[in-house]
């Protein structure tokens, strides 16, 4: 427990798991969380001085069942081994940490999710300003980027880190600026110093400075890389030479698309139960890798057209040539997560199987590499040259690993024959003993002609030589007699006791051997790394166009015509996520928009509940966003001058954790699109101000529009979902609003929705309606028209006020117990209170009158 106590010192926030001899275990406070968390039972020992301690364990072997449920636990898990062989030791075994797994840092494929990206960030806070860093351990892929504090909680949304690390003492500032959903970690002040953090950076990359990474400048970036890769150091994964290169995330070249309109456009995560993602639609991706790389893409969509356009020119050939397209595929599918094992390949975890998998990847690159080379598209060409099939990589894996070899190098025929002469000696010495035994009785028995001599063996004097008693004088001098039984008696030889030497040593040799000649093989494919990453980087590019093909073939999609004017021009547009989940036998209706910034800037849209305006303006924001990914889109045609920004406020719900009303929310959403307005920026505001009273509502709605119109720099295009008709009039005094509304059609006092734009303002809202279809009971709805007509001004007030009665006898499972109006004594009542004159009765009038009543009622 002392050795134990020593461990725990080091790292007191992580649950450790210490190693005793086949089993983990967990002491104290760990224990008792460990076996909530796993369902494990709890027991207690006794612990010298002290009455007892809580104790929980698992199998050793069982580890890779038990730790991905602690780590989703949000848990940090100290892994706790012997250093030293039980065996050869008469001491206390040697004990030490060798890996503190955390959600951010982690090798284990139970813990990854493998179509995801498991980042790991951290943030160097400033004044103003901060710098950021995300790594993929199980990847190798480092990034980095500076900005405000805005620009940072929108990486943070769009990377959706599994771990955040800063700075200690900057708790408060840090939930300030990006609340309090992410798993974090603060580290010590000297890690976030930059000498201490380029320090860091120049040993691991092995260079002089940091301009070839085209960082040099990012003072609060490199701050926050170098402290990244400090935490690596303390958490035991050193070993980190898969990570090759940092990349300066450009924030000129990305659309800006911030937490809110990720949120609100569902491209990752949805809002409502049974919906689906954006991300979940477009991914036809064939491996892990395209699928972590379409997820980077959705997120950051391309401001250069030249870039998109390369991507779709791909698509486009992908698209025409449907055969072709399916050879591809089928060595894609062959080539599996290369990525994250060449990964462990450099950390030195990669099993057996995993090395044939490589193997199996580095095969099927070369029927891509010369599919590329022969395509005649310059897309495909160029990925089809930097492909490189590592040849030397894949001999030294045909050569020296086993066709089919176990998981594991501790289960042994791993190394191929051939490789190494002891190796094939010492197998042979092992698996065919049997043999060399029998050969070596019927040899013997022949010498001395004892026919019934045979060989056995046990664990306390190991192979003998039995002889029946009736044959004990054959036996020859030079045989040592070890034991006598009842009918015989048991010898050993010289012969015997040498090869028992070599047999029972022979597995523990190979074992030894076999390891260390798999550490060699992966040594030597360590110096590959470089050349398998941008491998898998290039089939993970190929995977995701090949996906958009795909889905343009199955969707009806087209290709879109990228310009850089300032026209968004769709035709026939459908919401790529709820076509898809319509009844079989229903039609998408599709609708046109067309917005620029000399005519048609701000479209303001009304229209009915459930009529489909949210449906709009959203599949507006997701066809720009997938054509600026390089993607077809759902669409009949679309020519879109690029946009810089996405900006959304599309429906808004209570923030209670942190305080927040509707209406706030909404005006921290407003806020944030107005204060970063620029001309390409592309707006959708969805029912915007209904979180206050009406009037309220109005006026900020309306002042919100005529800011977007009249500002002297930046005329974003907007599209303005609303209930509110009287901004219908905003169309009379801004020459660049126009009316829409999403039609329909009333038969029979019922409504059908058209789901079509037509230009021109919509007075009704057709809410009543709505709340028939959804079942409302009907006397809620009856009276409800009954209102609407009378703040209409069709009907006097006297009707609106009547009885409470009256409406009561209508309402559905109700039985009134007191007023019965159609009762003359109550009506009575009713009719004398109704004309008293309460302002001016005495108290002794009061009395006198409720007097009165009493004798009325007859009580």
């Amino acid at each position: 427990m002392k050795q134990y106590y020593q461990m725990k010192e080091k790292h007191p926030d992580a649950i450790l798991l210490f190693r005793v001899g086949d089993f983990y275990e967990t002491f104290e406070r760990d224990a008792i969380r460990a076996s909530e968390i796993l369902g494990i039972t709890l027991t207690k020992r006794a612990n010298g001085s002290a009455s007892y301690v809580e104790l929980a364990g698992f199998p050793h072997h069982a580890v890779d069942t038990y730790l991905p449920k602690l780590v989703r636990a949000g848990m940090r898990v100290a892994i706790c081994e012997q250093l030293e062989d039980p065996k050869k030791t008469k001491k206390l075994v040697k004990r030490g940490i060798i890996e503190l797994v955390t959600p951010g840092v982690s090798y284990n494929d139970n813990v990854l999710e493998y179509r995801e990206n498991n980042f790991l960030a951290c943030i160097h806070l400033e004044k103003k300003s901060a710098g950021i860093a995300f790594l993929d351990a199980s990847t190798g892929e480092f990034l980095t980027a500076e900005g405000s504090f805005e620009y940072i909680d929108k990486l943070l949304g769009n990377f959706q880190p599994k771990e955040v690390l800063y700075q200690k003492g900057k708790e408060k500032l840090f939930h300030e600026l990006f609340g309090g959903k992410f798993y974090t970690f603060t580290m010590d002040d000297w890690v976030f110093t930059e000498s201490a953090a380029k320090d860091r950076l120049l040993r691991h990359f092995e260079t002089t400075s940091l301009k070839g990474f085209g960082i040099e400048n990012l003072r609060n970036g490199i701050i926050a890389s170098g402290a990244v890769l400090q935490y690596l150091d303390f958490t035991k994964h050193g070993q980190a030479a898969h990570v090759t290169n940092l990349s300066r995330i450009e924030e000129d070249c990305y659309v800006w698309l911030d937490k809110f309109t990720v949120r609100n456009l569902e491209l990752f995560g949805v809002i409502n139960d049974g919906a689906k993602t954006l991300s979940q639609i477009m991914d036809r991706t064939l491996s892990p890798m395209g699928a972590r790389l379409l997820k980077r893409w959705i997120a950051l969509p391309l401001k250069d057209i030249t870039r998109i356009n390369s991507r779709l020119d791909v698509v486009k050939f992908f698209y025409k040539k449907e055969k072709e397209s399916l050879t591809i595929e089928d060595e894609i599918r062959q080539i599996g997560d290369l990525e994250r094992i060449i990964s462990k390949v450099a950390v030195a975890r990669v099993s057996p199987r995993e090395i044939i998998q490589l193997k199996n990847a580095l095969i099927a690159i070369e029927p891509i590499r010369n599919f590329c080379l022969d395509s005649g598209n310059d897309g495909l060409i160029k990925i089809g040259e930097q492909l490189n099939p590592c040849l030397n990589v894949r001999e030294k894996i045909e050569n020296g690993i086993q066709a089919d070899p176990p998981n594991m190098v501790s289960k042994g025929g791993v190394i191929a024959d051939g490789v190494s002469a002891d190796l094939d000696e010492l197998r042979k010495i092992a698996f065919s003993g049997k043999d060399y035994l029998l050969q070596m009785q019927v040899r013997e028995s022949e010498r001395t002609g004892i026919p019934s001599l045979k060989i056995g063996f046990n664990n306390v004097f190991g192979y003998y030589i039995e002889v029946r008693n009736t044959h004990k004088d054959k036996v020859p001098e030079e045989w040592i007699r070890k034991q006598t039984l009842v009918s015989a008696e048991r010898y050993i030889t010289q012969e015997l006791k040498e090869y028992e030497e070599k047999i029972l040593g022979a597995e523990e040799k190979i074992l030894a051997l076999e390891t260390r000649l798999y550490n060699e093989l992966v040594l030597g494919i360590a110096d590959y790394i470089t050349s398998i990453q941008l491998n898998a980087s290039l089939i993970a590019r190929l995977d995701c166009l090949l996906a958009f093909s795909k889905l343009a073939r199955e969707n009806n999609y087209t290709c879109p015509e990228m310009n850089d004017s300032q026209v968004i021009n769709i035709k026939q547009g459908r919401h790529p996520v709820i076509e898809k989940q319509l009844a079989i036998d229903e039609k998408y209706i599709a609708n046109d928009v067309y917005l620029d910034n000399d005519n048609q800037q701000v479209i303001i849209v009304t229209g009915p509940n459930m009529a489909g305006k949210s449906a709009l303006l959203r599949q507006t924001a997701l066809i720009v966003l997938m054509a600026q990914i390089g993607s077809f889109v759902p669409a009949q045609e679309a020519k879109i001058g690029y946009v810089d920004k996405i900006f959304t406020r599309v429906g808004a719900s209570d923030n209670i954790s942190l305080g927040e009303s509707t209406f706030m929310v909404e005006m921290n959403e407003a806020a944030s699109i107005l204060n970063n307005l620029s001309s390409r920026s592309l707006i959708l505001l969805d029912e915007l101000g209904r979180g206050t009273s009406t009037y309220d509502g109005i006026s900020i709605a309306w002042s919100i529009v005529e800011y977007i119109h009249e500002h002297p720099k930046s005329k974003a295009k907007t599209l303005f979902a609303t209930h509110y008709h009287e901004l219908n009039e905003m169309e009379k005094s801004f020459s660049r609003v126009k009316n829409f509304n999403v039609s329909v059609k009333e038969v029979n006092n019922k409504v059908i929705f058209l789901r079509k734009l037509i230009p021109g303002g919509s007075n009704h809202s057709f809410g009543i309606h709505v709340a028939r279809m959804a079942g409302m009971p009907k006397s809620v709805v009856k009276r409800a028209d009954e209102i609407l007509i009378q703040l209409e001004g069709k009907q006097g007030a006297d009707d609106l006020a009547k009885p409470v009665g009256e409406i009561a006898q209508q309402r559905e499972g109700y039985q009134m117990s007191f007023f019965q109006l159609d009762d003359p004594v109550l009506l009575q009542i009713r009719n004398e209170i109704k004309d008293m004159d309460i302002n001016n009765l005495t108290p002794l009038e009061a009395l006198n009158k409720l007097n009165e009543i009493k004798k009325i009622s007859g009580i």
